[in-house]
């Protein structure tokens, strides 16, 4: 494994088809469930694919020596009063952390922003991501607001339980298992979407032959 060196430039250019996969599986490594369990629930290959089709400008990601170092997805929101710079998403690889790639891509999407008219910044993150909040403090954003989930575990509860209980016998009885589809079933809104798909399923594929 080759160490970050300090002297590497790191090339921040758009989101592009080919990007699609690796900026979905980082993702994957990031936000996973023992550490930010709201980000795991909300990052799935149709965020990458959705903002890469109605928000490509604001998509980007960050290159060291060829090698995907980092990504950002953003979007804009007009209202009557004020247009927002919203980032959904920023992930930069493990390899790559404290290295100033995210920095970068803030600096850049930014910018970006506010030549088309953005005069407000929002972002949101899993609140015990503590390294992220120290970061975006130290970029500016503060006013923290905390939006309130709940949860329920449904095997436990004494009435969905025994429905979930129902569910499973009826289905050994019917002779199969429902199962859930890798990719959510979606039907394309345009051939642009199905383009777009063929690197996931080409990287699933993959990764079932030799595994990372």
């Amino acid at each position: 494994m080759t160490n970050y060196d300090g002297n590497d430039m790191v090339y921040v250019r758009e989101l592009g088809i080919d990007d699609i996969a690796p900026v979905y599986h980082l993702g994957e490594e990031l936000f996973t469930s023992d550490l930010y369990p709201y980000l795991y629930r909300t990052w799935d290959e149709w965020e990458v694919i959705g903002l890469y089709n109605t928000d490509a400008e604001y998509c980007l990601v960050a290159e060291t020596d060829g090698e995907l170092a980092g990504f950002i997805l953003g979007t804009i929101i007009t209202k009557t009063s004020w247009t927002y710079g919203y980032i959904l998403w920023l992930g930069v690889s493990p390899k790559f952390q404290r290295r100033g790639v995210a920095d970068k891509l803030v600096d850049k999407v930014v910018a970006r922003m506010i030549e088309d008219g953005a005069r407000f910044m929002l972002v949101d993150t899993d609140p015990t991501n503590t390294s992220a909040l120290k970061f975006f403090n130290r970029k500016g954003f503060g006013n923290v607001r905390q939006h309130i989930f709940l949860s329920m575990n449904l095997s436990k509860h004494e009435y969905y339980g025994r429905l979930i209980d129902y569910e499973h016998q009826k289905a050994e009885r019917a002779g199969y298992r429902r199962s859930r589809p890798a990719i959510r079933a979606r039907k394309p809104d345009s051939a642009a979407n199905e383009i777009v798909l063929n690197p996931l399923v080409k990287s699933q594929t993959n990764e079932e032959e030799s595994p990372i």
